[in-house]
Formats: structure tokens, C-alpha cells, sequence
């Protein structure tokens, strides 16, 4: 008898029914997932994968305590990332960015139901802890026109009947982001609408061993891609003919091919576009003896974000003196402000801490210190002195965390600027550089001969 097609495309016969990540041996899992490259990859650096269903049941548990610890019934999630974070489920992420279709109610009882796209019932299957699917919570008016009220009231009698149900007596519900006759909808109901955007960011701060162990697979995946793409740009950047946006590609291209998912931003920019930084990568062409700059903003695999800047001189000619400057200016403000990564450190101290970016610099400093990052970059922010808002960021940094640490260094009205980032774990003695990313050898004044090529950190 001929096996069905799925029980015949294993992945990797001699590692049995299921990955070391946890999840079926075939080449027909539902969720998005590390590709076969990135598979092979990890193992050839010796890297250990993250258990996932031991990393979903850390996160549902999570959000469960924190909604039980607020009183409240129960979290009502919309935005795709704190679904993602809750079921570990992904549907046209992008899309349901601007357009929210997909709804999560965890219960204070741990009771999770999703609302998922009514042809897509299927793409949380795979994960025991979502007990039911629903469709029906499109409250956007392109989906429902002039009767998107009545689809908002239907949605809100769901929701309240669900915690009348799991969560008898209570009447609070924490919300992250709704549509307005959504959140109508749910007060017209009798439920008092609590702030569920701080819920949610406090209870992903805190990274569980699984998410660790995802964010170095995600790191060492993006930093290959990384590493083609600067490949790509030494090669064809002397040729006269390859734009930022070639460059550019090679990244989304690299990323995808290892199972990451998108990019979030367009910041890679050359020469004189990046000062000031900010400016999207276009179709300006790369010249040589110029600096490239970029910042990843990468959603890669398992869904982590991998956010990392680095800056290159491309070129046969040493940079410029003062470029040299700005880039060990950058370097010292980056590894300083890390020393500063610890436990029980308060946000606030780090601000009044800081390295201080020489004056000439001030103006075009970034826009933070640091923030934190998982599936994309999150809580906290930690701002620089003269941006800080009192009583914003009273909270202490905990074990689990991870955190990006920034500098840009450039003057205003200058050709150039400098952009670096690295990606920080707050451990239980202080803290660990998860990103190994070499400094660019050029900008940091050292031989031509060692090339940011070399597989060792120059840092």
C-alpha cells in the first residue's frame, strides 16, 4: 500500500518521528518553522534547539499568571505578535497588522480559543493548548462595511459568554489593541476593558530557557544571512552597477531561506544617505570607498526577532580619519553601557549612567539606549537623559531579559554616520553578548589584511 505523501518525506530518517526542536519528521508542519538549511547549519555549530512544545507551555503559562495575578477574568489578544506569543500560530502576519482578523482569549483558568480566518481553522492545530477555534472577530470596516457594528456586538456576546462560562463572577478583561466598535461592544456587554498592552509586554520580557535557545538558533541564522550579504556587497559594489536594494535583498532572501519570516523595517543605506540615518534603502548605487550601514529589524526563526547593526567601509582605500573616530567613538558607547547589564540594575539607572557621546554627536544620537527584544523589539525602552520620561520605566532588570544596546555616531550635516547594535541576555551573574558579529576591521583602523570576512569577533 502506498504511504500517504506526508509519512513519506521525512526530513532526516535517522533522527526518528519527531526534530530535536520537538516537532514532526516530515516536511508538512502547519507552523512556520527552520527550514532544513538552518537545520543543518545549527548542527554543524553545535547549537542545541529549542524544545517548542516546552517553549509554548512556558508562554501560555506566563500570560495565565499574569492575568491571574492583575484579577483580572480574563486576555483578550488582537495584536499578531501577542498571538504568536500565545499559540505559537501565525496567519498573513503582515496583513493582519493592518487589517485584524484574528482574535485570542486566554481565560483565567488557562482556557485559550482563538478566532482565526473561517477557511484557516486549521493553522493552530498542532498546538494542544488552543482548546477551541472560532471565526468571526474581523471588525474592520473593510471587511464589514456599514454592519460592522453588528459583527462587533456578535464578537463582544462571544467573548463575554466564554468568560461567563471559565470565569463566573468576573467582569474585568484585559484588551491589547482593539477596533473602536470592538471595545464599544465589549462595555455595552458589562466588561470592564483593562490596559492589556502592559500585561502582555511584562509577561514576554522575561525569555524562558526554549526562547533562549530559539534566539541563538534565530541569531546564528540571521548572522549567516548577514554575512552572504556583505559577501554580496564587497563583490559587486567595486562594479558600478548594484544598488542599496540589491544589498538589501540578499538579507530577506537569506533570511526566508532558513524559515525566518520578514523584515521589518528598510534601514540599510550608503555613502552620504546615511547621515541622517533613517533614510530607506533605495535604488542609489553603492559606490566604493563609501560606508554601508544597516540595521536588521529581522523576524527570523521561530518568530524571534534578531535586531543587530553593523557598519562597512567597502573599498581598496582606508576610511577617512574621523570615520575611524566615529566608529571606535561607537564601539566604546555600546561595550561601556553593556558593563552597566545586570540584575536588579533599575531602567533608570542605566539612563543616568550612561556612556555620554562626545558633544558633536548629541544631536543625532539615536533615538534610545537600549530596548528590549523577542518577537520583535519590545518592552522596556531605555532612554537616553535628556528623552527620559519619569516614572515611564521604574522597573528593575531581571534574569531572562534580552536587550539590544545602540549607538549612532554621526554629526549633523555630515556625510556619514555610524550604526551599531548588539543583542544582550541579562543572565543570572550579569550578562551575555549573544550577537558575534565582527566589528567592521577597517573603520576600527586595523590591516586590510584582517577583513571582516574572518570567522572570529573583532570586538
Amino acid at each position: 500500500m502506498t504511504q500517504p505523501y506526508a509519512q513519506t518525506r521525512k526530513i532526516d530518517p535517522t533522527k526518528g518521528s519527531h526534530l530535536p526542536d520537538g516537532t514532526p519528521n516530515n516536511a508538512d508542519r502547519i507552523e512556520i518553522g527552520p527550514t532544513r538549511l538552518a537545520l543543518r547549519e545549527w548542527e554543524a555549530a553545535g547549537l542545541t534547539l529549542p524544545n517548542l512544545p516546552a517553549m509554548r507551555e512556558y508562554r501560555w503559562k506566563r500570560l495565565t499568571q499574569h492575568i491571574v495575578d492583575r484579577g483580572y477574568g480574563g486576555l483578550l489578544m488582537f495584536d499578531p505578535l501577542n498571538i504568536r506569543y500565545a499559540t505559537d500560530s501565525t496567519n498573513m502576519q503582515l496583513w493582519n497588522t493592518h487589517n485584524p482578523f484574528r482574535a485570542v482569549l486566554l481565560l483565567a483558568d488557562g482556557y485559550m480559543v482563538i478566532w482565526d480566518y473561517k477557511n484557516a481553522p486549521f493553522l493552530s492545530a498542532f498546538n494542544p493548548l488552543v482548546r477551541e477555534v472560532r471565526d468571526g472577530a474581523s471588525m474592520f470596516y473593510f471587511a464589514n462595511g456599514d454592519r460592522t457594528g453588528p459583527a462587533a456586538e456578535s464578537f463582544a456576546a462571544d467573548v463575554a459568554d466564554l468568560m461567563q462560562q471559565r470565569a463566573p463572577g468576573h467582569k474585568a478583561l484585559a484588551v491589547d489593541k482593539i477596533m473602536i466598535h470592538g471595545l464599544r461592544a465589549l462595555e455595552a456587554q458589562g466588561l470592564k476593558v483593562m490596559e492589556g498592552e502592559e500585561l502582555t509586554e511584562k509577561a514576554r520580557a522575561i525569555k524562558g530557557p526554549d526562547e533562549i535557545l530559539a534566539m541563538r538558533c534565530a541569531n546564528h541564522a540571521c548572522e549567516t544571512s548577514v554575512k552572504l550579504m556583505e559577501d554580496f556587497a564587497r563583490k559587486n559594489t567595486p562594479l558600478g552597477e548594484t544598488s542599496e536594494d540589491d544589498i538589501w535583498a540578499v538579507l530577506h532572501a537569506e533570511n526566508i531561506r532558513r524559515g525566518g519570516e520578514w523584515i521589518e523595517t528598510r534601514l540599510l543605506a550608503s555613502g552620504p544617505r546615511t547621515n541622517p540615518w533613517f533614510q530607506e534603502c533605495g535604488p542609489r548605487i553603492t559606490r566604493p570607498n563609501e560606508i554601508i550601514a544597516f540595521d536588521t529589524d529581522l523576524i527570523g526563526a521561530y518568530g524571534i526577532c534578531i535586531d543587530i547593526s553593523r557598519t562597512w567601509w567597502i573599498g581598496d582605500q582606508p576610511p577617512r580619519p574621523d570615520m575611524i573616530e566615529a566608529m571606535k567613538h561607537a564601539v566604546e558607547h555600546i561595550e561601556t553601557n553593556k558593563q552597566m547589564l545586570r540584575p536588579g540594575v533599575m531602567i533608570p539607572e542605566l539612563t543616568a549612567n550612561t556612556h555620554r557621546l562626545h558633544d558633536k554627536y548629541q544631536k543625532q544620537k539615536y533615538s534610545c539606549l537600549m530596548h528590549g527584544v523577542g518577537l520583535c523589539d519590545e518592552w522596556p525602552l531605555v532612554a537616553y537623559p535628556d528623552k527620559a520620561t519619569p516614572g515611564a520605566f521604574d522597573h528593575p532588570l531581571e534574569a531572562g531579559m534580552t536587550l539590544c544596546v545602540e549607538a549612532l555616531v554621526g554629526e549633523e550635516g555630515g556625510d556619514f554616520s555610524i550604526k551599531l547594535e548588539d543583542q544582550v541576555l541579562i543572565t543570572e551573574e550579569g550578562h551575555e553578548t549573544l550577537t558575534t558579529y565582527p566589528w567592521d576591521a577597517a573603520l576600527m583602523g586595523y590591516s586590510s589584511n584582517n577583513s571582516t570576512n574572518a570567522t572570529g569577533s573583532l570586538k
